[in-house]
């Protein structure tokens, strides 16, 4: 979401002069356009090559069919039914056959094992009748075979068993715990500004929903391509991220979207980095929002991720939450919105070991603050008096002038017209 400008005040505007008065060489290096890990929506750019043992599969075969798409599961949905009711259609003809029920030369009085089952074709709409439980009509098993009996309970059981599979499949496949984390929602950009004097790596988060996500946690990994002093080369070095509410096992209450927060201190991995180098570097932040759906118990889990493109300095988020009449109002309009703060350019390890940075930052801030506000002012002084000189103008141009008659005695009279 771009910030609008209606709701960015000029006293927020950032100078050019809010820089660090340190010299500090910057480290250029060439970014590599790399494939981000996680993609904005959750999903995990990772693709699985040369997997040997496939048969690992076949053992879990309800998480398979569920993993499935759509059209792989309603095909297997459909074939596994049409396979069982062709193989016990075979079962019910040799039935039929070994009892002689298919002989038409045979004599009138002796009984059918099932009655009317003359063919293949007979055998197979049977055998859907027995599974589906549909109603036998003129077709039924007599008490002349107990293969046939046999046969029945065997095609009941089976069948109970294909439908239990493939419905609890289809159910939860349908209810999979993802589809409730559509509605958690994340900033588009994340931000590092001052907050309590500390820079902060901040993003924002929401529920679309009124049912809460119970136990919500939060957690935050930076990503990127490690050398370690052995020269062992990491390519996905995952690092845990505290984030502001780590003493509390960083679980919130998000009953409205919240901003969370990370602080640069010295145990973190953005510890070194400036605004300069942060755009040079190649790491990706992924946040990662679990917890419990309110309403099914079902565990959920949104993710999401930020690269260095996607890192504002030196901007914060614009309040959304508003009390309009004893209620609570979000205007989701703005979620995403942020504005220019004053921050110092330089890293948080500079700003531990100089914290007069943060100072002049903040004095100057506050005199470009001032004189934001002197010159708004002063203009709308000048506007107000431009406004009443023009209606001066405008009302002497309209005043009424006087008009001098001659009367016939040749005395003058005035009057007014």
């Amino acid at each position: 979401m771009l910030p609008r400008k209606s709701i960015i005040p000029e006293e927020f505007a950032f100078s050019p002069a809010l820089v660090s008065p340190i010299p500090r060489k910057p480290v250029f290096r060439d970014r590599v356009n790399k494939a981000r890990f996680i993609a904005k929506n959750g999903a995990c750019n990772l693709s699985h090559k040369n997997i040997r043992e496939q048969g690992r599969f076949l053992q879990d075969v309800v998480t398979t069919l569920v993993d499935l798409k759509w059209r792989f599961t309603m095909v297997i949905f459909s074939m596994t039914f049409l396979c069982s009711w062709l193989l016990f259609a075979m079962f019910w003809w040799l039935v039929a056959f070994a009892h002689g029920d298919l002989d038409y030369n045979r004599k009138s009085g002796v009984e059918q094992c099932v009655t009317h089952v003359k063919s293949f074709t007979s055998a197979f709409l049977f055998s859907i009748e027995v599974q589906v439980t549909i109603g036998f009509g003129t077709r039924m098993i007599t008490e002349q075979c107990p293969t046939a009996i046999a046969v029945l309970i065997l095609q009941n059981i089976i069948g109970l068993i294909i439908n239990a599979v493939m419905l609890g499949c289809i159910f939860m496949k349908t209810a999979q715990s993802h589809r409730r984390a559509e509605t958690l929602i994340f900033s588009r950009h994340a931000v590092i500004a001052v907050r309590n004097n500390r820079l902060c790596f901040m993003i924002r988060v929401g529920d679309l929903r009124k049912s809460m996500i119970i136990n919500a946690v939060v957690r935050l990994q930076v990503v990127r391509k490690t050398t370690t002093p052995e020269g062992e080369v990491i390519p996905i070095h995952q690092i845990d991220v505290q984030t502001e509410s780590a003493v509390a096992g960083n679980s919130i209450f998000l009953l409205a979207p919240l901003v969370i927060s990370h602080v640069i201190d010295k145990d973190s991995p953005l510890y070194d980095l400036s605004a300069m180098e942060l755009q040079c570097s190649d790491l990706e932040v992924i946040v990662i929002l679990e917890g419990v759906v309110e309403t099914t118990g079902i565990s959920t889990q949104a993710r999401t991720s930020y690269v260095t493109e996607e890192i504002q300095w030196g901007h914060r988020f614009v309040p959304i939450v508003t009390e309009e009449e004893g209620v609570y109002s979000v205007d989701y309009s703005k979620f995403g919105n942020t504005v220019k703060v004053a921050t110092p350019r330089c890293s948080a390890r500079e700003l531990d070991e100089k914290p007069s940075i943060l100072i002049q930052t903040l004095q100057k801030s506050e005199l470009s603050h001032q004189n934001s506000l002197r010159k708004r002012n002063s203009m709308r002084r000048n506007n107000s008096m431009r406004k009443s000189n023009s209606m001066r103008r405008n009302n002497s141009a309209l005043s009424v002038p006087k008009v001098q008659f001659l009367t016939p005695e040749g005395g003058p009279n005035l009057a007014v017209t």
